[in-house]
């Protein structure tokens, strides 16, 4: 009888965990909301962009196929674009640290 009792509270958590997590997620239709929503999700996909376009320079220096020129401006673009990134962060009141997708069970894009 003990274990049916512990069983039943862990369900009643779980319920319970459910519905904030789904209060969580439900979309506001407050518009302030959803263009900051868009906003966020914009910065993520440009955010995983560059960092994919850093990595790429990266492997392209470490492999020595590009020329001092060439990483000079590639660095020098990057860096604005990271910066740009977080003035807009700023502009519309995200945390740079909250940019990144959840992906469920494979973890959050970055």
């Amino acid at each position: 009888m003990r274990a049916v009792e512990i069983a039943e509270a862990e369900i009643a958590k779980l319920g319970q965990r459910l519905e904030k997590d789904a209060e969580r997620a439900r979309w506001n239709a407050n518009p302030e909301d959803a263009q900051r929503a868009l906003v966020k999700l914009v910065l993520t996909l440009v955010e995983f962009l560059r960092r994919l376009m850093e990595r790429q320079a990266i492997r392209r220096m470490e492999d020595g196929t590009l020329d001092d020129d060439e990483v000079e401006r590639i660095g020098l673009a990057l860096m604005r674009l990271e910066e740009t990134i977080v003035q807009l962060c700023e502009q519309f009141g995200i945390d740079p640290d909250e940019l990144g997708l959840d992906l469920g069970p494979l973890g959050k894009l970055f």
